[in-house]
């Protein structure tokens, strides 16, 4: 099983309840440093870049947005976390700034085969179904947790009969559930209520307010969630099912091959590595930057 993620203290500051829903904001003074802003242009990643790209000096990132600590919003609205920083280092690497679309999660891949964003930054699971429409540059391998109320004892592999809430069109509600509810119509079984939400908060909220049994999402995702609910949830189980998390590029790309480069010269100068430390997700790191994990690996 993978271990747990050790939570940073900037990450689990400022919990606030109201009404029973969580706040999964978290204030600019507690995030922290931009690493982007020390890292130095990679001639050779640069050397890769599609011209039209290299010419516009810009990197358009597509993101949801609404997956802390992957990716979310600060105060004021402008997208943070990992995966954020990971992107402006990217960017960084390429002698290119970046430039953010933020968008629901379902309109990302179709933004990118539309030509209207370069990249997507946001927590994509590589799967073979996506890698029919983008190729995935693949930096950090993440299992799936789920988390119910203190005191619970709600199994992930027993549980027929309950009510789940998760992040619309993640992998946990395209694959994971309605396997699981395969498996109970198969054992002549009552089937799991799937309760889709736009916004990890909302699912997480779901629980809280007591809506759902549980939830589902990626290992960070819902130990970040859990840090943030004042002492009303717990991790049900263990992370499991760990699969790769990719930067989507338009399939066929040029630019696949300066993201890789990019990203590999964060992993081997340490930035990569910095950038996980300081959010507590180091666990789910990769020495090696691959493409189309799903259908390689």
């Amino acid at each position: 099983m993978r271990a747990r993620h050790v939570i940073p203290a900037f990450a689990a500051a400022a919990v606030l309840l109201l009404t029973g829903c969580v706040d999964n904001s978290t204030p600019a003074a507690t995030t922290p440093p931009d690493a982007a802003s020390t890292i130095e242009p990679d001639a050779a990643a640069v050397a890769l870049l599609p011209a039209d790209i290299a010419s516009a000096g810009v990197l358009v990132v597509g993101t949801d947005a609404a997956y802390p600590p992957n990716e979310f919003k600060d105060e004021s609205g402008a997208p943070i976390g990992w995966g954020i920083e990971l992107a402006d280092g990217i960017a960084a690497k390429l002698g290119l700034t970046t430039k953010y679309q933020i968008a629901s999660f379902d309109t990302i891949i179709p933004s990118i085969t539309g030509g209207t964003v370069d990249i997507g930054e946001s927590s994509f699971t590589d799967n073979l179904e996506r890698e029919k429409q983008v190729d995935f540059v693949n930096y950090y391998n993440a299992g799936i947790l789920w988390a119910a109320p203190v005191g619970s004892t709600v199994d992930p592999d027993n549980a027929c009969g309950l009510t789940v809430a998760v992040q619309s069109n993640t992998v946990e509600d395209t694959d994971e559930l309605p396997a699981k509810n395969a498996a109970c119509a198969a054992a002549g079984k009552e089937p799991i209520e799937v309760l889709p939400y736009g916004s990890q908060d909302e699912a997480t909220n779901a629980v809280v307010l007591g809506k759902a049994d549980a939830l589902s999402a990626d290992s960070p995702v819902t130990l970040y969630a859990i840090s943030k609910a004042n002492g009303k949830l717990q991790p049900a189980g263990e992370s499991f099912d760990t699969a790769p998390y990719g930067i989507t590029v338009d399939k066929g790309s040029e630019l696949t091959a300066a993201v890789q480069a990019a990203l590999q010269s964060m992993v081997d100068d340490g930035s990569y590595g910095k950038i996980l430390d300081a959010w507590g997700v180091t666990d789910g790191g990769i020495d090696t930057i691959t493409i189309n994990a799903a259908a390689n690996g």
